[in-house]
């Protein structure tokens, strides 16, 4: 096993030699003992040691020589060997010298010349003592930093299958280990569900391996819209995501942001002649339990409760009304909340089966090319007068209406949508209990 080395510099060639011989007698066992007679050669040496892949723990070093100076010499093995311990040894360094060392090569002991050689002994051993300390602590820290690195990589890895935010709403760290079987809270949040078209009509065009890219490269579009508004992804089914907001405001802006996102990924597709997708996406905001379900062996984390499913019918009822946006009453309740951006239009009451509260959903509009826009927002007075034509059952009037509204924006589907259920209520009148709320 090669020795670690004790450097000795002086340009005296019989202190030097002196200088050797005593570091012999106490280090030679353990360490060998290396010579240089002025600071050029002691700088190619340290070079060619450090080729080597040598170790340098300490440098003794007198202060007065030829060319180099002691001091300088230091400072300048420090810069390439700062863990190298130096020790000035001369009888002529003056107090500028000495700070320079220890400011610029962190000096570890002066001793003046003529030594006492238990003196030097002593310091040398000091010295090699607390270079090898040094190293050993050096090394914990690496292998600590090392086992912190890999624990962060477990705990990422981790959070890629359960969301640090679902853990937060458990009131619970990142830590795998801190989650329990059972471990549940119930509170108000929004719920996103979206969905991509015929998507099952698309996959079997293609390979697995082509279903799976796709998937993925559409879900890492959509992802970090979803976290920008500080939601988080609770699951993925198959090509549909479901996210979790602490605010309708964050879930709509966010449910836009992912309509804009889609336009650019088609954008994407269609330069490199791939398929392009449309989505719909739904939006509630209600209570809800968050929580911990399985066994002790398997554990997932997973959401109950009314809200996420009238969020996922929702989602189902963009097919029928033909809008890619619609949000729920309940997430536009509070204006303040929800803020004053957007471009709204109620659609429909519905109720959803099993449920007696009726639903109020809403066209959020923000996506529509500006044409479309614009013609909504100029027919909206007459479609409402429509909506509420069609509430009272007076349905050839409301026909009338959504038939002036198509005049002015032929692209607003959900009018035509209403010409069509009106003309099936004419024919089949409701009865006297209608209230204009129908049954999805």
């Amino acid at each position: 096993m090669t020795k670690p080395i004790i450097l000795c510099v002086d340009d005296e060639q019989i202190i030097l030699r002196s200088l050797k011989d005593q570091l012999k007698r106490t280090f030679a066992a353990d360490f060998s003992i290396e010579t240089a007679e002025n600071g050029e050669e002691a700088i190619q040496l340290v070079t060619e040691l450090q080729n080597e892949g040598r170790e340098l723990p300490v440098i003794i070093s007198d202060h007065i020589m030829p060319g180099i100076k002691g001091d300088e010499l230091l400072i300048r093995i420090h810069s390439t060997m700062p863990t190298t311990l130096k020790i000035l040894l001369t009888g002529q360094a003056d107090a500028d010298a000495v700070v320079n060392a220890v400011n610029n090569a962190r000096l570890y002991r002066y001793i003046a010349k003529p030594w006492q050689q238990a003196d030097l002994e002593l310091t040398v051993t000091e010295a090699l003592r607390s270079y090898f300390q040094a190293r050993k602590l050096e090394e914990q820290n690496q292998l600590l930093l090392k086992a912190n690195a890999n624990l962060e990589r477990q705990v990422n890895i981790f959070h890629k299958f359960v969301p640090l935010q679902f853990l937060e709403a458990l009131k619970r760290s990142g830590k795998p280990e801190d989650i329990c079987l059972g471990d549940a809270t119930k509170k108000e949040m929004t719920v996103l569900f979206s969905d991509i078209r015929n998507f099952a009509e698309m996959s079997e065009k293609m390979s697995p391996e082509e279903t799976f890219e796709f998937i993925n490269n559409y879900l890492a579009c959509m992802g970090p819209v979803i976290s920008k508004h500080n939601g988080f992804i609770d699951k993925y089914i198959g090509d549909a995501i479901m996210a979790l907001f602490e605010s309708p405001q964050k879930a709509v802006t966010a449910a836009i942001g992912m309509l804009r996102a889609l336009t650019k990924f088609n954008s994407i597709q269609s330069d490199k002649e791939l398929r392009t997708i449309r989505i719909g996406i739904g939006v509630h905001t209600g209570m809800l339990i968050l929580g911990t379900v399985g066994e002790e062996d398997r554990l997932q984390t997973t959401v109950i409760g009314d809200t996420v499913n009238i969020a996922a019918r929702i989602e189902a009822l963009t097919k029928v009304y033909k809008a890619p946006l619609i949000v729920s009453g309940e997430s536009l309740v509070d204006e303040k909340r929800i803020g004053n951006f957007l471009f709204t239009r109620e659609i429909d009451n519905v109720r959803v089966k099993g449920k007696e509260k009726p639903i109020t959903l809403f066209e959020v509009m923000n996506t529509d090319s500006q044409e479309i826009l614009e013609k909504k927002i100029q027919s909206k007075p007459l479609y409402e007068e429509a909506l509420s034509l069609y509430k009272k059952g007076e349905f050839q009037e409301a026909i009338d209406c959504f038939i002036e509204c198509g005049k002015i924006c032929p692209e607003d589907e959900i009018s035509e949508m209403y010409i069509r259920r009106c003309s099936t209520l004419l024919r089949v009148p409701p009865g006297d209990e209608w209230t204009g709320v129908s049954t999805l």
